[in-house]
């Protein structure tokens, strides 16, 4: 993998651990989640010993438990987001989806809506499904709680610095499909102190592909999600970036996406 000359750059071992705990990271993923999409940016090495004081069980229940909270909480919040999707050629920006909503959610926890900016819709290549927009709403803003965990198989990777968090490392997918159910694979990233997801990598599936001759399957990219905290206790939804190509048998489309969640405001609850 590397020439004679780049190796007599690398005479140290301590650099060359850090290219093969790079290298592990990396081949880790699953195949179809090695995209453009940079999971790593940010991360530590990967440290692969086992929580200390604590077992790798009672990490997920407490994460579950608190993403339950997480979750509740953030129905007492309104929020905006705004959704940049653009389709590339290159470097070259082809066409663009962007809308900004205003969120807030009702006493029932039903989720309501209010567009304030929407740009005419000039994406190519590419067709907004009812499964994006899911995307959008549900996967890319992942919580993930006690409710969903039994959904879920869970292998506990390592310990990782995040940026300035401390992380237990997670590799996570469906532990079985059922027909009309979507589901998150790749990694999460759970605080080590407040045991809430601070950061989530991978995407949804399962990808459908088509029945009939002339149909397009339905492709999903690869994203990464972070969050900040909120009001000193919850840790909700600040940003989603991707960039992926969408392998289509008529050509790929470069599709990047940004989601913004600010301006979170608490209306009710303790």
């Amino acid at each position: 993998m590397f020439s004679p000359h780049m190796q007599e750059q690398f005479q140290h071992s301590s650099l060359w651990a850090t290219i093969f705990a790079l290298l592990i990271c990396v081949l880790s993923l699953p195949a179809r989640l090695m995209g453009q999409t940079d999971c790593e940016a940010g991360n530590g090495l990967l440290d692969f010993a086992a929580p200390k004081s604590i077992s790798v069980q009672e990490v997920i229940q407490k994460f579950g438990t608190a993403e339950s909270a997480t979750k509740q909480a953030r129905l007492r919040y309104t929020y905006k987001q705004e959704v940049l999707m653009q389709t590339l050629s290159g470097k070259d920006v082809t066409g663009e989806f962007h809308e900004v909503t205003n969120v807030s959610y009702d006493e029932k926890g039903r989720r309501k809506e209010e567009v304030t900016f929407a740009a005419q819709n000039s994406l190519r290549g590419i067709q907004l499904t009812q499964e994006d927009m899911e995307d959008i709403r549900v996967f890319m803003p992942l919580l993930l709680t006690s409710e969903d965990l039994p959904q879920y198989s869970l292998n506990y990777a390592g310990q990782q610095h995040v940026d300035d968090l401390d992380t237990y490392v997670f590799h996570i997918e469906p532990k079985k499909e059922e027909k009309d159910r979507r589901y998150f694979q790749g990694r999460i990233w759970v605080d080590v102190q407040d045991f809430q997801i601070v950061k989530t990598c991978g995407k949804s599936g399962p990808e459908k592909i088509p029945k009939k001759k002339g149909q397009r399957p339905d492709l999903h990219p690869t994203f990464v999600t972070y969050r900040q905290q909120v009001d000193g206790r919850y840790w909700f939804p600040a940003y989603t970036r991707s960039d992926d190509t969408l392998r289509f048998k008529a050509g790929s489309v470069r599709v990047r996406e940004t989601i913004k969640y600010t301006g979170y405001k608490r209306v009710s609850g303790p």
